[in-house]
């Protein structure tokens, strides 16, 4: 059977773009793309990029009350949220350009509209075309979840925090998890007063113990109200904004209420269950470890999937199945030791097994240490990072990395290279420190904090 193209992706998002490239590229193979939004997907247009640039603008308060400490006199006026917020804009349409242009540099052809499948190998578009394709790529990401309850209609999500018309005077912010956390650092640094209810016990579950317990210190001494146990019972409109009230018995008006409570993956109105794509408890695509589906000719990369939820994954999960499908190098994303980052304030960076998780697989040894670090130590303030390794006792391999430190992204995408390679306890011992810096304390670490026996 002939077919309009060798690969059809629905999704125009890091991993679609990325898996569209490569069989076109350097797969030699005829490739077209369909978006129904805008070309980069959530992180560069309402994900990890726009919220980097939102991380940097909030961290210049902090960063001139520091200066005053070192004797510049230094003054700070109000945050132009509009003039930022306009250049930000701008800053994605710059972005949005260059993935468009390396589509078509590449000789994809791109849809601008919405596609769905209306069978194995037929993509159906929005304006009633259809084209066959010997493979099919779902890529369509993610979307933010609210909960069905009453006035859902007037609370925030993550995808419209950056197009606001205005800054609200207060916030309230429901959710633990990164997304959640990192919006209330980010508008507590704008000068927002931020309140973040979670129902458990601690924010940033899954992460390590006692690193999400330090962020949260951090969050809180910095201004930031975080109410953990803490859940919406309801929200009514009133004046000046929302009215919440809560099951700690709290009746609060808030301006704005932003929801960050998880994400699911696009998966609704595609087809895909009518073409035998078999989907998940959370409407996610099932596949296998070559991203493939029930349906040989469907594979699905990135959000979609639910696996490991990171831009870097979903490229590297498009990427290796275009080198196994049209490059002839059979090739699996590889989804051990991923490293990622919370961009709060402090920030987390984690690559490997917390303490928790490791403890659970045999005898361990935990080096921490947390301290004052000098740069803010000087300045007068409290703050304090922590460098944390997890060992474990028979191997000496270091089964994870955690540090809560300014630049702890920075620091974990190194570490991460060693952990990766199998770096054992003694690796890093032998390493010289670079001092004076806060990650020195990664290779002085000589005392275990504690030990299983």
């Amino acid at each position: 059977m002939a077919f309009d193209y060798d690969l059809f992706v629905i999704g125009g998002g890091s991993g679609g773009v990325r898996a569209a490239r490569i069989a076109a590229a350097e797969g030699g193979a005829k490739v077209a793309l369909a978006e129904e939004y805008r070309m980069g997907g959530t992180c560069v247009i309402r994900g990890c990029v726009p919220k980097k640039l939102m991380v940097f603008a909030s961290s210049y308060p902090e960063a001139v009350e520091d200066a005053r400490a070192y004797g510049w006199g230094a003054q700070l006026g109000a945050f132009d949220w509009p003039k930022f917020r306009d250049q930000l804009a701008e800053e994605l349409t710059r972005l949005e350009g260059i993935y468009r242009r390396n589509l078509q540099n590449a000789g994809v052809t791109i849809y601008d509209q919405r596609a769905v499948l209306a069978d194995p190998h037929t993509v159906r578009l929005a304006d009633g075309q259809t084209f066959t394709a010997k493979h099919i790529l779902i890529a369509t990401g993610g979307r933010p979840f609210v909960p069905e309850m009453d006035h859902a209609d007037k609370v925030l999500t993550s995808n419209d925090i950056f197009g606001l018309e205005k800054l609200p005077g207060s916030i309230l912010i429901v959710g633990g998890g990164y997304i959640a956390s990192e919006f209330a650092c980010i508008l507590h640094g704008m000068g927002v007063r931020v309140t973040q209810y979670y129902r458990g016990a601690q924010i940033l579950r899954g992460f390590d113990d006692e690193a999400r317990g330090m962020v949260a210190e951090g969050m809180r001494a910095r201004g930031i109200d975080v109410s953990c146990g803490t859940d919406v019972l309801s929200l009514e409109p009133a004046e000046g904004g929302l009215r919440v009230r809560s099951t700690q018995g709290h009746d609060t008006v808030f301006d704005q209420v932003l929801y960050a409570t998880g994400r699911r993956p696009n998966t609704e109105g595609l087809g895909l269950e009518e073409a035998g794509v078999s989907l998940g408890r959370n409407g996610e695509v099932i596949v296998d470890d070559w991203s493939q589906t029930a349906v040989p000719s469907i594979y699905a990369v990135g959000d979609v999937t639910d696996r490991i939820n990171l831009t870097p994954v979903a490229i590297r999960e498009g990427h290796a199945f275009a080198d196994t499908v049209f490059r002839g190098d059979k090739r699996k994303a590889d989804h051990d030791l991923v490293p990622s980052a919370v961009f709060t304030q402090p920030e987390l960076g984690t690559v490997g097994l917390t303490e928790e998780a490791a403890r659970e697989q045999g005898p361990i040894e935990v080096y921490s240490a947390a301290f004052r670090p000098m740069r803010t130590l000087f300045a007068g303030r409290q703050d304090r990072v922590m460098m944390k390794l997890i060992v474990c006792r028979e191997t000496r391999r270091v089964l994870g990395c955690h540090i809560v430190a300014p630049e702890a992204g920075e620091m974990i995408q190194l570490a991460a290279i060693a952990i990766k390679m199998g770096a054992t306890k003694e690796d890093f011992d032998r390493t010289v420190a670079v001092h004076p810096t806060m990650a020195e304390e990664l290779v002085t670490l000589r005392t275990p904090v504690r030990r299983d026996d």
